[in-house]
This record gives C-alpha cells, sequence and structure tokens, in this order.
C-alpha cells in the first residue's frame, strides 16, 4: 500500500521526485514500482512519449498500464505539433501545484534531460549566439572601438550601457547582439528569464557503467519494435496527418530512420570499406536506427554527468528498491519536518 503523506496545506516548496537516465535503461519500471509505495502521480518527461499516435516507436507503456499507472503529459499533441521547453515549465508547474493540492507526489519520469534542466536551472530567454552577427560586431569594435558599440547600446538600454566596466568586450559584444536580435533593452529580458522551479527535488539516475550492456538493450528493443510493426506505424502517421521529415515528431530517433526507409533513400546503398557487403534498404534502415538510439543515449549522460543526483544506479539490473524507498521516505520525513519547524510570518 502506499505510504500516506500529510494532507494538510501543501508544502511551500513541493516535493518532487525525478527518476531519469539513458533511453532503454529501466526508468519506467521504477517508477511504477515506486507508484506502488507512494501516493505518486507519474508525469512523462520525455519529449516524444508527448506525441498521440506515436506509441510503439516512443517504447510507451501498454494501454493496459497507462490505465493503471497514467502519465500527465503523454498522448497530448498531435505529431503535427510542436512543445517548447518553455511549455514544458509551464505544464509541470501547473501540475505539480495540482497533484500537490491532493496531497500526492508528483514524479518526474523521462530522458530529456534539457527539461529536466529548465526545471532546476530556469529556462533562459535569450538567443543562441550569432556567428555571422558577432563577426560584424568585432569588426565594428576593430574599426570603431569600444565606445561606437557602447553608444549604440545606450540607445535601446542606457543604464545596462553604463554599468559595462572599462573594455569588457565579451559583455558589450553579447549585449548589443542581444539588443539587434530582438530590438529589445537586454536588460528587460533579464528581467522576464523564467527562475528555476521552486520546488524540492529528489533525483534518482540511472547511469549504467556498462555501456555494452545498454548498447545491447538498445538494439534489443528496436529490434522489438521493429517485429511489433514500427514501420507500419510510420505508415499510418504519413496516412493520418499531414507530416514532413522536418517535423519534431518525425526526427526523433527511429522515426526518422523509418521515414528515410519508407522514402526510398536506402534502396541504392552502395559498398563502403566499413561493409563487407551490401546492406538491404531494411538492414540498412535498422542499423541506422539503433545508432541514432545509441547516439541520443550517449547525449543523455553527457547530459546527466552535469546534474547533480541524489541516488545514481550503476547497474540497471540490480536496483536496491530498498534503499531507495527508505530514501524517499526520509525526503518527505525531513521536508515535513521543516515546514513545521519554519517560523510563520506574523499576520
Amino acid at each position: 500500500m502506499p505510504v500516506p503523506v500529510s494532507k494538510a496545506k501543501p508544502l511551500v516548496k513541493p516535493l518532487v521526485l525525478a527518476v531519469t537516465g539513458p533511453t532503454a535503461a529501466g526508468k519506467t519500471d521504477l517508477a511504477i514500482q515506486l507508484s506502488e509505495c507512494f501516493p505518486i502521480e507519474l508525469i512523462n518527461m520525455d519529449s516524444a512519449q508527448i506525441y498521440q499516435s506515436m506509441d510503439i516507436g516512443t517504447a510507451k507503456i501498454s494501454p493496459e498500464l497507462r490505465a493503471r499507472y497514467p502519465h500527465h503529459l503523454m498522448d497530448i499533441i498531435s505529431p503535427e505539433a510542436h512543445y517548447s521547453v518553455a511549455q514544458f515549465v509551464t505544464d509541470v508547474n501547473d501540475l505539480v501545484a495540482q497533484i500537490t493540492q491532493r496531497g500526492n507526489i508528483p514524479l518526474l519520469v523521462g530522458g530529456t534531460m534539457l527539461y529536466y534542466k529548465a526545471l532546476i536551472d530556469g529556462l533562459a530567454t535569450l538567443p543562441a549566439a550569432d556567428s555571422s552577427l558577432r563577426k560584424q560586431l568585432h569588426h565594428t569594435l576593430a574599426q570603431h572601438g569600444h565606445q561606437a558599440l557602447r553608444d549604440e547600446l545606450s540607445q535601446i538600454d542606457a543604464a545596462l550601457a553604463a554599468s559595462i566596466q572599462g573594455n569588457d568586450t565579451q559583455r558589450l559584444i553579447r549585449f548589443v547582439e542581444i539588443a539587434r536580435l530582438t530590438g529589445r533593452a537586454p536588460s528587460e529580458l533579464f528581467a522576464e528569464q523564467q527562475a528555476p522551479a521552486s520546488f524540492h527535488f529528489f533525483h534518482i539516475a540511472f547511469f549504467p557503467d556498462n555501456r555494452q550492456w545498454l548498447h545491447q538493450r538498445i538494439e534489443q528493443r528496436f529490434d522489438a519494435m521493429l517485429a511489433l510493426g514500427l514501420v507500419d506505424e510510420v505508415r499510418a502517421l504519413q496516412r493520418q496527418y499531414t507530416l514532413s521529415a522536418e517535423h519534431p515528431s518525425m526526427r526523433c530517433a527511429g522515426y526518422r530512420q523509418v521515414w528515410q526507409y519508407l522514402a526510398g533513400e536506402y534502396d541504392h546503398i552502395q559498398r563502403t570499406r566499413q561493409h563487407n557487403k551490401t546492406n538491404t534498404a531494411w538492414e540498412e534502415m535498422r542499423e541506422r536506427g539503433i545508432f541514432a538510439t545509441r547516439q541520443l543515449a550517449k547525449r543523455q549522460l553527457t547530459w546527466l554527468r552535469k546534474i547533480p543526483a541524489d541516488i545514481i544506479i550503476p547497474d540497471p539490473l540490480k536496483v536496491d528498491f530498498l534503499t531507495i524507498k527508505s530514501a524517499i521516505n526520509a525526503k518527505i520525513d525531513a521536508e515535513i519536518n521543516a515546514e513545521i519547524d519554519t517560523p510563520k510570518s506574523p499576520p
């Protein structure tokens, strides 16, 4: 039976559990197991599982399991639609408030680490660096000096221009770049940046030490997807929706390779030094799909190296569930006790 949690007024900073890790590591299995022990509501944190009609290639759990263990933010948009990191942050903030109000614990489960990082570090709203524009600005600096760029910045953001000390080239160029790209004062954009989510996170991360095991899992799972009808699923998506290869949904690992296979892009694969034989189109699609999924896992692990975790699971075959359960209980007790001990503001 789930461990009861106080139904009193929700904590000022809600406790949010997170189970992350590379694809195929076993995140969903652990999340479901935890749901049997705590009053958890699951929130999908997989950027591919947000799409409707994309079940096989995103490794969604079966409809029967979804009915028993529903996931917020799963199957929420058409494959034709776009879903941003900012929208995810907004949706999670709303969901956490609702879930904690019901006396339950939100648990984020998924491997889209950009989503998780936006929650824990805040979401930058600033434009990315523009290499071409920066070359122009460096040229202006070389020809006319720092004062020319400072004068330009002062026309749109006088206070920020005045705050730059001496010849601070890096900050000056970045501020002018932002002003030109957005047409707005950089200081206004700084003020609008979304702060980190006001939650207490308890992060459980799968980080397999044995990469060979992970690669084998990925290969086995992709083969299982093909056997379940991944190619037919993509055909059905093409019939049901107005899609192109450039839609974010069709750029997901596996879906892109099947799309290319159906488009005939692998029909005339030439023999290479790496191949003793010429692949068939199907073999090429399979190999590329597995490779793309391995690359996804590699990127996920790179993100995870930079993000703190409360519990790291190095061997997904040896998950110490009792230790994880005890640690979560201790975290719940600590959060409740901290809330009780917090001095109340005078009326």
